[in-house]
């Protein structure tokens, strides 16, 4: 390991939006999509998790 090897650009671990996407190989474009496919699914998970806890509140106040 070099004294310069911190003076080098590093890669951003996770997709930016809106980040200049000229420079990623194929392979580094398919793992950026992965890794955007898995965060949708995340926040959809979320979604359904909090709409799931709003609706079990919702019943129990209309009681």
């Amino acid at each position: 390991m070099s004294i310069f090897d911190d003076d080098r650009p590093k890669k951003p671990l996770a997709h930016e939006i809106g980040s200049d996407l000229s420079m990623l190989s194929v392979d580094e474009l398919k793992a950026r999509i992965a890794l955007l496919q898995a965060e949708i699914e995340r926040l959809e998970t979320e979604c359904a998790s909090k709409a799931s806890g709003r609706k079990a509140a919702e019943n129990l106040f209309r009681s």
